[in-house]
């Protein structure tokens, strides 16, 4: 009885790469990389001690030497985050979300740092939901404008309006009322 062995091909490194913008600077100091565009500037920290970041040829380049299926996730992960810092200081994100109500009239403000939603459904106490840092929320009329240049920061401010006018103890087949995302882009 013969049994045969198939022999795999193990790469010896994977690297993908991110093009630069060419209204866009980028430095990597001590693993933090700083990028400035147009619209501003984001700076991140990338360490891991198996996947390296480095800038070469007009292009970030996100490589790992003999790596595992942990290593092979971080990649594309840091990859994903350089892409949405190179958008983000050249277009800048913009969320757009609709308020809807029914039953009682709903007041939207910008306070500070934070959105202030009174009125919703009848309460008589404000809902509050916190803006984070290098985001812009402008409201007009029932539109909820979100912009800035950091993608999460955007979407987190999105996330917590939506969750402070999340509707409790009701049939959410009726009572519509909230903030919810209606454009990206």
């Amino acid at each position: 009885m013969f049994i045969e062995v198939k022999r795999m091909s193990i790469a010896a490194f994977i690297e993908k790469n991110v093009d630069i913008p060419a209204d866009t600077t980028v430095s990597l100091e001590k693993g933090v990389l700083k990028v400035k565009g147009p619209k501003g500037a984001l700076e991140r920290e990338f360490i891991d001690p198996a996947v390296s970041l480095s800038i070469r040829d007009n292009a970030v380049l996100v490589r790992a030497e003999f790596p595992n299926m942990r290593e092979k996730v971080m990649i594309g992960t840091w990859n994903s985050h350089v892409k949405n810092m190179m958008k983000g200081v050249t277009k800048g994100y913009t969320y757009t979300m609709k308020l809807v109500y029914s039953h009682f009239p709903v007041k939207v403000t910008v306070k500070d740092d934070r959105v202030v939603i009174e009125n919703f459904m009848g309460e008589k106490s404000p809902r509050y939901a916190k803006i984070l840092e290098g985001t812009k929320v402008n409201v007009k009329g029932d539109q909820v404008v979100l912009e800035g240049i950091n993608k999460e920061a955007v979407g987190q401010t999105m996330a917590n309006i939506e969750k402070a006018t999340k509707v409790k103890g009701f049939d959410n087949r009726v009572f519509q009322d909230g903030i919810y995302l209606t454009d990206k882009e």
